[in-house]
């Protein structure tokens, strides 16, 4: 069977945790049953456990809910799926299969043993493009699956939000859609066949079948499960087919209860496939390990329009009309998220194109054959929905009605369409970046109604809201009539409790007189199964749970769900009773609302940092996907803190076992602060902790050591080369790896006697007079740059004065990032002061700040915020630029007469200036010297500072890097180029020796890649 390249069964890599030197194993060492955990190992091939840590990341999902799990498996197959469940049924223990935990209605946590299908069981056994299908395991990756799928110009076709961390089992187990449902409708529709465990641990597949043969084989008394389940489903048919004709909503998104209805339409024709009744029980009937599902043709191209609005009332009257032109996808953007985007800088520049007085907009997008197809359903929708309608088209279909659209915006070109889509996906992140008490909870986030009831259900909506004192946005699917909202609820609050429940009661009261669906995507979970009783009447209610006692006599099978006796306001992640405790006060900034609080309770689970490099890209998070293991994701880290904290998990954030399991192996990389969808910023929590263990343990020699390189770097500057010699004794690595644990294998920095500053003061300052230059800056020499590779620093300077600015150095070498890393605050605090006092008078002398190193550069541009407060330190912050950054910003460049060698580069970008969206810069300047540069979609490099120095985590530093160099490998490039010291340490120790030879470039040869500004320095040169 195939599996990942993360040390499973039946690969070659050996897993980070597997180093002897390795001082964590993803687990804590207290066990929960160990009898079980025993009797469950002599049964799987793979991972048991049962330990506090597991148990406390798998309580949790993306949704508000929180129960922790009697274990996890990680099984490796069908084999052991079904050894699980036949030792649960006699033992009377729920079981629940889970895929990436995306579940937005808590129907992925439960008291049971947990199944965790992504990490062995995620393979696409066989593709056949001929038959368009796929046969996957259940913890496959959609969007990998669509990966796989694109050469035969093939995908998958429900497009969940979440398809680049949703498993295939996930989606059959919610019945999957997406934005373009009115194309594709749900999973349900594509799943063809699949490979079961039933409730008592048989096998089986499921598929399609006469109804005459189903009759023949069903049998309520027979003594094995099969035949029993097969009664099930005849007494659906001959019992309460026309009750489910008479009470399932009409529409296109319904997956709220059990799938009869697609069960009964497919009896009428004289066939059923019961792997299609599984979509949508959320593993209550039966667990899926393999699924064989049809796939769609990819389109050619496609057109969007964006009509805008005075109102959200217009946008969802005009649906109904808009429809009739034929969209694949009509999303909705209301006022709030306008609002909200417009005072974002990601979102700000989008909303600025939107026309004046748009107060909603619907982003309609079309399928077509070719670009003239698109630009005629274009054209054709704007003349019959606007007023005054243009883009030179004339009406394809008379939409009838008002007109209640004053405007629109047309997209062809890729580019151009992401931007209107970045417009509309802005909801989640704006929405779920609170860090109040209060909440957008996913409760009654879903409902489907009939589009033409739409402008009544949202005006009667907000009443609903007005009258419980809160509010929603309300965006998404307009289409197929799912309009997404999601009320500010503090759960904490009794108050808000009753508001919750009182909004769910009324809401599902209204989309019951509508025709419409409690669940039109999300599910039924725990915050919505309640509801299905009011939505199908007791009949029907009856009839779901006779279903589930025949497959699930025991009600073993993920109990509650679908058919239980859950509630919506029991079991939540935050309750009245949740009390939190940090054990500490802040030493940082915190400027969002509740501060550290605010923050550790941020993340909203929706795994976001579970993404696959090849798929999805972006910084977050490097050691998950190296390790594949939750407790290395920023979800893991983020809820373990929050737990600790709030006593949920019996541990101290700041002991022993916690830093090395939890917080030891995040590399700071802040990626989590871009790419998260919340910005949950773990590196800054992880140095608010690290200072707290500190104070109260002490530090170790090593930690101390690199918090004071700076010190260390300038004695061996001012004893070299001898101080180089000691690195090379024989030996001498494995006495350093043994005293204070600094891997043997690294190479070590070497340092020149002669330094930037040296070398600077004997040229006689700067070239450039001020007189005839337009900007001054003071370049800081940062210790790496100033002390071990002056070239470096020789090449900003030459670069700088090519482009025409009159340079200075700065006196201090230290920014503070190595005390800083390491979570010594009160230092690089000091250190932060120190150098504001010295650079910000002269910034207000007209002066700019300008550093080489990138992680020093956002040292000063970030970090110092949150050290510091005051206009000295904002002025400065604001005031700092990496170097291509300024050269970039001012476009200096221009000035340089630029002549590049002959050379194509692969651009790593380092992952602070990336976090803090200022990589682009680099790769515009080479671009524009003459340098073909291909940049790299890559996360940490894996060095991150001094983690890849230190033993115990070399192993993951090497996994990590192991994944940039394949993207290295795989791109156009034939010179790797970084701009961050850790970077290229790291890729001097792991590149052949011809990715990384660049004598003809640089004037100082040497092992580890080139940075930008001497490859510049090089074009200025030649």
């Amino acid at each position: 069977m195939a599996s990942n390249e993360h040390g499973v069964p039946g690969s070659d890599a050996t897993p980070p945790a597997a180093d002897d030197r390795s001082e964590y194993d993803y687990v804590s060492d207290d066990v929960e049953r160990p009898g079980l955990v025993d009797d469950l190992e002599e049964r799987v091939a793979g991972d048991v456990r049962f330990d506090t840590y597991t148990r406390q990341l798998y309580a949790t999902d993306a949704s508000a809910y929180e129960m922790t799990p009697v274990g996890v498996v990680f099984p490796t197959g069908t084999e052991d799926v079904a050894a699980v469940v036949d030792y649960c049924a006699t033992r009377e223990i729920p079981v629940l299969p889970r895929g990436g935990g995306t579940s937005l209605a808590g129907q992925a946590v439960n008291e049971a043993i947990v199944l965790d299908f992504t990490r062995y069981m995620d393979g696409i056994i066989d593709v056949d493009p001929g038959s368009r299908e796929a046969h996957v395991q259940a913890g496959a990756v959609l969007e990998d699956l669509n990966q796989r799928l694109a050469p035969h110009d093939l995908k998958f076709a429900p497009d969940p939000a979440a398809g680049n961390r949703s498993a295939v089992g996930g989606a059959i187990g919610n019945n999957s859609t997406g934005a373009h449902s009115l194309k594709y409708g749900k999973t349900d529709a594509y799943v063809e066949e699949c490979e079961v465990v039933l409730a008592d641990g048989s096998t089986a597949t499921l598929g399609e079948m006469d109804v005459a043969e189903l009759r023949e084989r069903a049998d309520a008394d027979a003594d094995d499960l099969l035949p029993r389940v097969y009664a099930g489903v005849v007494a659906i048919l001959d019992d309460h087919a026309d009750e489910v004709e008479a009470r399932f909503p009409d529409m296109k998104r319904n997956v709220s209860g059990y799938n009869l209805d697609r069960l009964v339409d497919e009896a009428n024709d004289g066939t059923v496939n019961l792997a299609r009744l599984l979509a949508g029980s959320e593993g209550t009937l039966a667990i899926v390990t393999e699924a064989t599902v049809s796939l769609e043709t990819v389109p050619e191209t496609k057109s969007v329009t964006l009509l805008t609005y005075e109102s959200v009332v217009d946008a969802v009257t005009d649906v109904q009309h808009v429809l009739d032109h034929d969209p694949a996808a009509v999303e909705l953007i209301d006022d709030t998220l306008i609002d909200l985007a417009s005072n974002t800088a990601e979102f700000e520049d989008v909303t600025a194109l939107l026309p004046e007085g748009t107060r909603a907009a619907l982003l309609v997008e079309f399928y077509a054959e070719d670009d003239e197809d698109g630009r005629k359903k274009t054209a054709g929708l704007v003349a019959d929905r606007v007023e005054g309608g243009h883009d030179g088209g004339e009406p394809d279909v008379a939409g009838g009605g008002d007109r209640y659209a004053f405007d629109s915006l047309v997209a062809h070109d890729d580019e151009e369409r992401a931007t209107y889509w970045k417009l509309r996906k802005a909801g989640m992140p704006i929405l779920l970046g609170r860090t109040s008490d209060g909440k957008h909870i996913s409760f009654i986030e879903d409902c489907a109604i009939p589009p033409e009831h739409l402008p009544e259900f949202v005006t009667r909506f907000q009443e609903i809201l007005e009258d419980n004192d809160t509010f929603a946005s309300f965006y998404a699917h307009a289409g197929p009539g799912v309009l997404h909202v999601r009320p500010l609820i503090n759960t904490k609050s009794e108050t808000d409790l009753a508001a919750m429940e009182d909004i769910a009661d009324r809401v599902t009261d209204m989309v019951v007189e509508f025709g419409g669906s409690v669940s039109g995507e999300h599910g039924d979970g725990r915050a919505r199964t309640q509801w299905n009783r009011k939505l199908y009447g007791d009949q029907l209610w009856g009839a779901f749970r006779d279903l589930k006692t025949a497959f699930d006599p025991d009600w073993l099978l993920n109990p509650g769900q679908v058919c239980g006796d859950v509630s919506m306001t029991e079991n939540l992640r935050f309750s009245p009773e949740y009390e939190f405790d940090a054990g500490f006060d802040a030493e940082l900034n915190w400027d969002n609302e509740n501060g550290l609080r605010g923050m550790v309770e941020l993340c909203h689970g929706c795994g976001g940092c579970r993404t696959g490099q090849d798929t999805t890209g972006g910084v977050m998070c490097p050691t998950y996907r190296a390790a594949d293991e939750e407790i290395t994701s920023t979800r893991g880290r983020a809820n373990m803190l929050r737990q600790a904290m709030s006593g949920d998990l019996p541990d101290d954030p700041t002991g022993d076992e916690f830093a090395e399991e939890v917080l030891d192996l995040c590399v700071g990389c802040k990626g989590c602060a871009k790419d998260c969808p919340s910005e949950v910023d773990m590196a800054k929590m992880k140095a608010e902790v690290t200072h707290e263990r500190h104070q109260r343990e002490g530090a170790s020699v090593r930690d101390k050591l690199f918090a004071n390189v700076d010190t260390l770097a300038a004695l061996g500057s001012a004893t070299a080369p001898v101080s180089n010699l000691v690195s090379k004794f024989p030996g001498a690595r494995t006495v350093m790896e043994k005293t204070v644990g600094i891997a043997s294998e690294r190479t070590l920095p070497t340092f020149e006697r002669k330094t930037l500053k040296d070398w600077f003061d004997a040229r006689g300052g700067t070239t450039v007079p001020a007189s005839d230059a337009d900007r001054k800056a003071v370049l800081f020499p940062d210790t790496y740059t100033n002390y071990a590779h002056p070239e470096i620093g020789k090449a900003a300077v030459r670069v700088l004065e090519a482009a025409g600015v009159h340079v200075d150095l700065a006196d201090r070498t230290d920014s503070g990032r190595p005390a800083h890393s390491k979570g010594f605050l009160d230092k690089s605090r000091e250190t932060a002061r120190k150098n504001v006092a010295a650079l910000e008078p002269r910034v207000a002398e007209g002066w700019d700040v300008v550093l080489v190193e990138p992680s020093d550069a956002v040292m000063f541009q970030s970090d110092y915020l949150d050290l510091l407060s005051g206009d000295a330190v904002e002025t400065l912050a604001a005031n700092t630029y990496g170097i291509c950054e300024y050269l970039d910003v001012f476009r200096l460049d221009e000035e340089a007469d630029w002549s590049a060698p002959d050379a194509s580069l692969s651009y790593h970008g380092h992952c602070h200036q990336k976090a803090t969206k200022k990589d682009h810069h680099a790769v515009g300047v080479l671009r524009r010297a003459g340098y073909a540069t291909d940049p790299v979609d890559s996360t940490c490099c894996g060095m991150a500072g001094t983690f890849g120095y230190e033993a115990e985590h070399h192993a993951m530093s090497e996994a990590i890097g192991d994944i940039l160099i394949d993207q290295l490998d795989d791109s156009d490039g034939e010179l790797a180029v970084a701009p961050g010291a850790s970077c290229r340490t790291q890729l001097g120790d792991m590149l052949d020796e011809d990715a990384r030879d660049a004598a003809d470039l640089v004037p100082e040869d040497r092992e580890s890649p080139p940075t930008p500004v001497e490859l510049l320095a090089a074009a200025v040169q030649n």
